[in-house]
């Protein structure tokens, strides 16, 4: 399979690395189809754009017509013979820029409707990003609407991939309310996977052990280092102000903050502030809620049963090493 290109950093593109389990995953859900949406959540930054886009390109070769939109990039791909699809897409993308958002988003699944209707026997649609662009408010009705193509179609189709993929961890709830999608996780790239990620960097650098221990194979950040030359102060400073770990958040909440950067399963335990919990994931500190290693339950490759040097609990775990750094110097007024 083609391997695409992706931006690492604003100055540096590098090939699509590893993924070969979250790869295989997507293949088996073209195999077999789907009968209800899948929403893959996972930490801000930890590779589910650049496997939706390598994907878009593997469903491709499957056999698929497919749709990718990425709403607050305006960016689409549209891999299908029904000239109208791309068209539409390029002139939602040319337009203003929270229209343009909207209407990516909702295109998405009117365009797959389209290609239903022309007959086309495999689709896939790949949403990336899209809760944020239309209103975390509206997350539940767009997969419900796109859960209406599956199961209303137009004309009759052999097989349909929906895949929705987020970081935002406060939708988890209010779409797992309903039984319109599959909630399925995914982690940061394994070690290996993300060396050869690693390897692609040009000029010097530090050890990759170093960079595997604060990162904990986040590709977003590996570039947020790249940039900033390495300077890991210059990167969680841009956390704390970006995450929002002010002096009242911190006050507030000190003494759990201070337990759970040694070890974020105390916020699994029942006298754990549900408030807090909530506000971590709004922040896109924290990973909620996980499932047993089970490689079923994941899209790729599974985070480890516990690994409190990453930030990794059994059931909670920090989004990178890097973010649980970020809350441990606001605890300590740095």
């Amino acid at each position: 399979m083609e391997r695409i290109r992706l931006p690492l950093a604003p100055s540096l593109e590098v090939k699509f690395a590893d993924r070969e389990m979250a790869l295989k995953r997507m293949e088996e859900w073209a195999e077999r189809g789907m009968a209800r949406v899948e929403v893959v959540f996972g930490p801000e930054g930890c590779g589910k754009t650049a496997w939706l886009r390598q994907s878009a390109v593997l469903l491709r070769e499957l056999g698929y017509h497919v749709i990718y939109v990425d709403p607050l990039r305006k960016y689409f791909e549209a891999y299908t013979d029904v000239k109208e699809v791309a068209r539409r897409l390029t002139e939602a993308a040319a337009g203003a820029l929270g229209e343009a958002r909207i209407w990516l988003a909702t295109l998405a699944i009117d365009l797959t409707n389209l290609l239903m209707k022309r007959m086309k026997k495999k689709v896939a649609v790949l949403a990336d990003d899209v809760f944020q662009a239309i209103g975390l408010g509206e997350a539940a009705k767009y997969v419900k609407a796109l859960l209406g193509v599956i199961e209303y179609p137009p004309a009759s189709y052999e097989r349909v991939v929906a895949v929705i993929a987020t970081s935002e961890g406060v939708n988890k709830r209010e779409i797992g309310r309903h039984r319109w999608a599959y909630l399925t996780p995914m982690w940061n790239m394994p070690r290996e996977g993300f060396r050869q990620l690693f390897d692609q960097i040009p000029g010097e650098k530090p050890l990759f052990e170093e960079v595997w221990k604060i990162t904990g194979g986040n590709p977003k950040l590996l570039g947020e280092l790249y940039e900033a030359g390495w300077d890991v102060n210059r990167v969680v400073g841009r956390l704390i102000k970006g995450r929002g770990l002010v002096p009242g958040f911190i006050d507030k909440w000190r003494p759990w903050l201070k337990k759970a950067v040694e070890d974020p399963d105390v916020l699994w335990s029942p006298e754990a502030p549900m408030q807090l919990i909530e506000e971590l994931e709004a922040k896109n500190l924290i990973m909620y809620f996980l499932p047993e290693r089970d490689p079923w339950f994941w899209a790729g490759e599974v985070p480890p049963e516990k690994d409190l040097e990453l930030g990794i609990g059994s059931r909670v775990a920090w989004q990178t090493p890097l973010h649980r750094e970020a809350v441990r110097r606001a605890l300590e007024g740095t």
